[in-house]
């Protein structure tokens, strides 16, 4: 790895500056990319990149940038945020205390324009950039794994990709909004997306990300990526037609491949179940309902657990006797069970308390 420091300008980098939402950002007389593929996306807040502005006015020293030397361009390994945020100023997408870069009095744009940014310009393989990459970035805000994964597998498909999971405008961010958790340009909904593909065909992917990123890495577009995921969302707004704030963030990739091939649903049927069990005080984990009401597993409710003072009630009327095998045990060795089945409706309350031993309980629990 060959690595040279260079100065440049202000007014250099903002040569030919071109900020495109679906493609590469150019800058440097647009012989640098901003954004690479490996890169993330512009996550600063707006009193972070008005504090960058102040630091150059004030002629405080930035942070060293790190360029990769591709040949024929440049690419930015770090230092990204900083870039974005000084070309914005100069764009005039932002103002600094209440002042845009044509408000600035003379001597103080000239101040901004003349300002010299310490560049590291490295030159190597490509896997030499891309460990220096993640060793200077460890300095920073700590990348996703998503993040992470996007410097490795570079390339068209990435491209693509990240057009459709990663931008406000892209087809996955739009259909994807009110069904995924996280941040887009954290690279969540694209990590998402990908999960719910590799689960898809375990015998070829083995349900690894990283194994369908590389079978897919050059390939020349993300369709099938952007076919399946559409498959999933259709699947689940056909079976859930009511939205509710609560499915966001399930993993409906698993509750499509599980429950896809289920032809006897009656999605009336299913919404009554689902507001049921949403009024039902037992149930603590009221998002688990989706699943419940496909499979009918009551581990998704997460059912509220008898209190211990009801547990003793109930021992003590028992006489320590366990109801099901008539022999005696300690409170210790017994759990408390509903004596009426919570799924026919029966209340975690004291008068529907019972003591089981563990064998019992365990044997009742599997029937």
């Amino acid at each position: 790895m060959d690595i040279e420091l260079k100065e440049v300008t202000i007014a250099e980098l903002y040569e030919g500056y071109e900020y495109d939402e679906l493609s590469d950002i150019l800058g440097y007389g647009g012989k640098l990319n901003i954004r690479p593929a490996y890169q993330r996306e512009f996550i600063y807040k707006p009193e972070q990149e008005q504090e960058v502005i102040r630091s150059v006015m004030q002629g405080f020293p930035l942070n060293v940038m790190y360029w990769s030397d591709e040949g024929d361009h440049y690419e930015l390994l770090d230092g990204q945020q900083r870039t974005l945020s000084i070309c914005r100023y100069l764009d005039r997408a932002f103002s600094v205390d209440k002042l845009y870069i044509h408000n600035q009095t003379p001597d103080v744009r000239k101040r901004i324009m003349d300002y010299k940014l310490l560049v590291y310009v490295c030159r190597g393989t490509v896997s030499e950039k891309l460990k220096w990459f993640n060793i200077i970035n460890i300095q920073g805000e700590r990348l996703t794994e998503q993040e992470t994964r996007n410097a490795v597998f570079t390339g068209s498909w990435l491209t693509d990709a990240k057009k459709r999971f990663s931008k406000a405008t892209g087809k996955g961010v739009l259909l994807g909004t009110r069904y995924l958790a996280g941040d887009p340009k954290r690279q969540k909904y694209l990590e998402t997306a990908i999960k719910w593909a590799a689960n898809s065909d375990k015998e070829r992917f083995g349900g690894d990300i990283e194994t369908y990123m590389g079978i897919y890495q050059d390939k020349p577009n993300a369709n099938d990526l952007m076919l399946y995921f559409l498959q999933v969302i259709n699947w689940v707004e056909a079976t859930f037609p009511t939205y509710d704030p609560l499915m966001k963030g399930l993993d409906w990739g698993y509750l499509y491949e599980t429950y896809n091939g289920k032809t006897d649903i009656d999605t009336n049927a299913l919404q009554q179940e689902l507001e049921r069990l949403w009024m039902d005080d037992d149930v603590t984990h009221k998002a688990g309902a989706y699943e419940y009401v496909l499979g009918g597993d009551e581990r998704c409710l997460n059912i509220r657990k008898f209190s211990p003072a009801m547990a003793k009630s109930a021992y003590t009327r028992q006489q320590g006797i366990c109801p099901i095998c008539g022999k005696h045990f300690e409170i210790g060795e017994m759990e408390a069970d509903h004596i009426t089945p919570w799924s026919q409706k029966g209340p975690t309350s004291a008068d529907n308390c019972q003591m089981l031993c563990r064998e019992c309980n365990r044997r009742k629990g599997n029937k």
